[in-house]
């Protein structure tokens, strides 16, 4: 991991703290993205020993390579002025605020494998937010750039509900799903993260530089290529292990047969963090590499936030001596009205219930008949009663009431 430290807590190779940025942003300028060896030499000799030995080439073979183009462009004073003038600021592993266990799976996975497969150098952020904080609960939602209406209805529902529950999206700020689960957060007040695959200054896609600059205005804008840098085919993939790297679990909505999203759940499932798909209509070539993942087990299948949360969110377990929710707790709208007419001894014929409720006798009956499924009413000659609900009628009664709806 970056940024180890001597047995006395001192940073390895020592150095100012402004000694130590400029190092750190001297050497993202010169390899520009992830470089597994690069993270080798920090790790083994400290930052400013290794900014050292780039710049006069004193580096084992497997880093003449890549350093060699830009070892001698001197401009880190300059990269920090301009993310200041940008309103934001370069985040480094010494800093306070670097998201480390976020971090730590890039750090432990094997370059040979996937020579991406190494924590960024630093983090170039744009936005008042603390990065830290804001990863504490985090999901990714990324999806097809050719979205369909159904793709998008189903991201602003998914990704908005999280973003209610407290849950930060994390997404590419790309066309389609990406912008959808962005603006789903910011249209309720929720906490988003836009990762981009270019330099802070370089909206991509040009036509959502008002929606990066609205992220950045409430959330975070993020990318660990400097100032300046423009955006390549290679720099998404590599943009791609970020997004999952920052997120407690990746949920993909709509992905085509090559779609790009596949390979963000690639970094998910390599760093141990489940990978959920939302299935589409099995017409729909916008979901097939959806239905691929969920048939090849790549990725679990979710309908709704709730579903995300199981997998991704904390464990829940109930605490001993716990009284369970009643199931009753379940009903809404016609439902428990309907239940709460009925008597706790006796029966009662619709005509009654419909009554005492203002409902329409149709509705009555739809929803005794939800009732009914979920093991909470029973009928006889005289009307309908309640019965005493299975332990198991929870779910019981929310799939009846989706039947019912």
């Amino acid at each position: 991991m970056h940024g180890a430290k001597s047995g006395g807590g001192e940073p390895i190779g020592g150095g100012s703290a402004d000694e130590r940025r400029l190092a750190w942003v001297y050497l993202s300028r010169v390899v520009e993205g992830p470089c597994a060896a690069l993270s080798a030499l920090i790790e083994s000799v400290g930052v400013m020993e290794a900014a050292r030995a780039v710049r006069e080439c004193e580096l084992p073979e497997v880093l003449r390579g890549p350093t060699e183009l830009r070892r001698g462009i001197e401009r880190a004073e300059r990269d920090l002025a301009h993310i200041e003038r940008l309103g934001g600021r370069v985040v480094t592993p010494d800093d306070a605020e670097w998201p480390a266990w976020r971090m730590l799976g890039l750090g432990q996975l094997d370059p040979e494998q996937d020579p991406d497969a190494a924590m960024p150098l630093v983090l170039w952020v744009r936005g008042k937010r603390s990065l830290l904080e804001s990863t504490e609960k985090a999901i990714a939602v990324v999806g097809a750039r050719c979205s369909t209406g159904y793709g998008n209805h189903a991201t602003g529902e998914i990704a908005g509900e999280l973003a209610v529950r407290g849950w930060t999206i994390v997404s590419g700020a790309a066309f389609g799903i990406d912008g959808m689960a962005h603006r789903a957060a910011l249209g309720v007040g929720g906490m988003t993260i836009a990762v981009l695959a270019c330099g802070p200054d370089r909206p991509y896609p040009v036509q959502h530089d008002q929606l990066l600059a609205e992220i950045a205005d409430t959330g975070l804008v993020v990318t660990e290529y400097p100032p300046g840098t423009s955006a390549r085919k290679h720099y998404f993939l590599a943009r791609n292990r970020l997004i999952a790297a920052l997120a407690d679990g990746v949920v993909v909505v709509e992905a085509g047969i090559r779609s790009g999203a596949r390979n963000t759940v690639k970094w998910c499932r390599r760093l141990g963090r489940p990978a959920m798909a939302v299935p589409g209509p099995i017409t729909s070539a916008a979901s097939i590499g959806c239905h691929r993942m969920i048939r090849e087990g790549e990725a679990f299948i979710v309908t709704r936030a709730e579903d995300i949360l199981d997998e991704a969110g904390p464990l829940r377990l109930s605490l001993p001596g716990a009284v369970p929710p009643s199931p009753e707790d379940n009903l809404s709208g016609d439902e428990a009205l309907v239940l709460a007419a009925l008597p706790s001894t006796g029966s009662r014929l619709p005509r009654g219930v419909a009554a005492d409720t203002g409902l329409p006798v149709p509705a009555i009956r739809a929803a005794l008949s939800a009732l009914e499924i979920a093991g909470l009413v029973g009928c006889d000659g005289d009307g309908w009663y309640r019965l005493t609900p299975p332990s198991s009628s929870a779910t019981t009664i929310a799939a009846a009431h989706e039947r019912h709806r």
